[in-house]
């Protein structure tokens, strides 16, 4: 039972891969993939841009707390003026919190940068690709279409294409029932002539065409005793009229 459910599993996939490479056309396919890969460099650019819009708002981030730190240093000289130690030291303890974010910053902005670098070397590996690509499909797809339009042309001319052998089987067909039936009708003119069967267009019986032929064969009975009779006569045959 195993066995049997394996072959008709095969037989299945196929016949409906035969039919799947029938219904594939080479020239959709090499669209579908050109488009995909144009999706795929559309998500290559957007991610581009993220980083990019991410880049900039790290360093607006980066140009404010540089304006906090000049802020601060002035806040701690102002106080240290005023013999305030005290608001000073909390002023530059502040700066020192702003130089370790300003830090952090730099670093993710030299990250996003690095990563940007990466994403531009990919999108521009992926745009020659896919040009190249584009130019190959276009060639593929008319080498296809011109040997597809040769195989069309043979098949007609060779008729061994589908249309033309439905076309040839149609004249065979026709041609075998037209000399069926001119046998058909030879046999029945044969049996007319025989008198097995009886022409109901015509206006004579059987028993009127068989004393017909009674009178034909009477008739050349008594043309041959004539013959016959002129022969011995001595009399010259008449001449046959042509």
């Amino acid at each position: 039972m195993a066995g049997l459910m394996s072959r008709a599993s095969t037989v299945v996939r196929a016949k409906l891969s035969r039919l799947l490479d029938r219904a594939e056309d080479p020239g959709e396919t090499l669209d579908y993939s050109y488009e995909k890969q144009l999706q795929l460099l559309q998500d290559v650019k957007r991610g581009v841009a993220d980083v990019v819009t991410s880049k900039k708002r790290l360093q607006l981030q980066t140009g404010k707390l540089e304006q906090e730190l000049v802020k601060l240093e002035g806040q701690a000289r102002q106080a240290l003026g005023a013999g305030r130690e005290d608001l000073a030291r909390q002023a530059l303890e502040r700066k020192s919190a702003v130089q370790q974010q300003l830090q952090g910053l730099d670093q993710q902005v030299q990250d996003l940068e690095a990563q940007q670098e990466k994403l531009l070397a990919s999108e521009r590996q992926l745009s020659a690709k896919i040009e190249a690509f584009r130019s190959q499909k276009e060639v593929i797809k008319a080498q296809y279409s011109a040997a597809e339009a040769q195989v069309r042309i043979g098949e007609a001319a060779t008729g061994i294409g589908e249309q033309m052998a439905d076309t040839g089987l149609a004249i065979q067909r026709a041609r075998d029932k037209t000399e069926q039936m001119q046998a058909r009708a030879a046999a029945v003119d044969e049996l007319v002539a025989a008198g097995a069967l009886e022409d109901f267009t015509s206006d004579q019986t059987a028993l009127d065409r068989e004393l017909a032929q009674l009178s034909s064969a009477s008739q050349v009975d008594d043309e041959l005793a004539r013959m016959k009779a002129e022969l011995e006569s001595g009399e010259k045959p008449k001449e046959i009229e042509q």
